[in-house]
């Protein structure tokens, strides 16, 4: 990745002085190549919006470097400003427009803008046009905010929480647009709370815990070399060691046994042999391959680093996280 159209290195960001300062984000590297979708991944004070706002200029590093588009955010504002659209957790419309007069104020700024109606659409709010902001839903809002995001065609998006209080249906239209973006050649660098999000709609993934990177890599890549987990109601006269010499790590936890293991299928038809030579039936019996829910699960439940300890990267070098 010689000229990623994202480049983060040794980001750092701290709040306050002294003995109360906080840093938020530790030291951070991360390359979004162009054309690709890149989801940031953290629990909520990992540093994600932070990390955000100093990649989207709104605030200076207090070390380190970003570039966007080979340019500084901040020094080089008004260059990048044209070619990037950044989606805010919220906007501030003012409530007394309508959808359609905030659209043609913000398109008034624009050289170049996409057509209001078509803005409109691609959101599913021409409908609404006529309606005041102040009277939308929490989801309406928030496709507005993304409508005027993509006014200007931007080449790079970076989208904190896109789809926050959307429905099911509009959040999957919202993610159809994004790839649709995205295969079209636009950068998406987004922040989500949706790990099925993250799954359905990423390239790569970086996940984030403490100010730091943790994990990076593909969603498959993540997931790999995390075990699956078989998971049933423990039988009342299943016999003491009735699964000792199977490759797997096992907990029983009051009336329910999870058995985690490397191969699932295998692991999985052998169990299910045994209960059958004993004559046993497997109540709530439950099977689920290595997941990034589980992963992401780990890492949060995980003591957080210190300030001189690296972070762990499978398949990257180490890196950082946000607020």
């Amino acid at each position: 990745m010689s000229n990623p159209t994202i480049r983060v290195r040794g980001l750092r960001r701290t709040y306050g002085t002294g003995t109360t300062a906080y840093e938020a984000v530790r030291g951070i590297d991360l390359d979004v190549v162009g054309g690709t979708i890149t989801a940031l991944l953290g629990t909520n004070g990992a540093g994600k919006t932070s990390a955000m706002e100093v990649i989207e200029g709104l605030h200076r590093p207090d070390a380190g470097s970003v570039e966007v588009l080979g340019l500084d955010p901040v020094a080089d504002r008004a260059q990048v400003r044209r070619r990037v659209g950044v989606l805010l957790q919220d906007s501030g419309f003012a409530g007394d427009l309508s959808v359609a007069e905030t659209l043609r104020m913000w398109s008034d700024l624009i050289t170049a803008p996409r057509p209001v109606a078509e803005a409109l659409e691609l959101l599913d709010l021409t409908h609404r046009g006529d309606v005041t902001v102040r009277a939308l839903s929490g989801g309406e809002r928030r496709r507005l905010d993304l409508a005027c995001t993509l006014l200007a065609r931007p080449e790079v998006l970076l989208l904190d929480e896109p789809t926050t209080a959307l429905d099911p249906e509009s959040r999957h239209r919202v993610w159809q647009l994004v790839e649709r973006l995205r295969d079209e050649g636009a950068t998406v660098l987004l922040t989500t709370h949706y790990l099925e999000e993250a799954e359905a709609l990423a390239d790569r993934l970086e996940i984030m815990h403490a100010g730091r990177i943790v994990r990076s890599g593909t969603p498959a890549e993540i997931a790999e070399g995390h075990p699956s987990v078989i998971r049933f109601r423990t039988p009342a006269q299943a016999p003491a060691q009735w699964l000792s010499d199977l490759p797997l790590r096992h907990a029983a936890n009051h009336d329910t046994t999870t058995l985690e293991v490397d191969d699932l299928q295998g692991v999985l038809g052998a169990v299910l042999d045994r209960a059958a030579t004993h004559g046993l039936r497997l109540e709530r019996l439950e099977a689920r391959p290595a997941s990034l829910e589980a992963v992401f699960l780990s890492i949060a439940g995980s003591q957080p680093l210190s300030a001189d300890q690296p972070a762990t990267q499978p398949a990257a070098q180490p890196e950082g996280a946000t607020r």
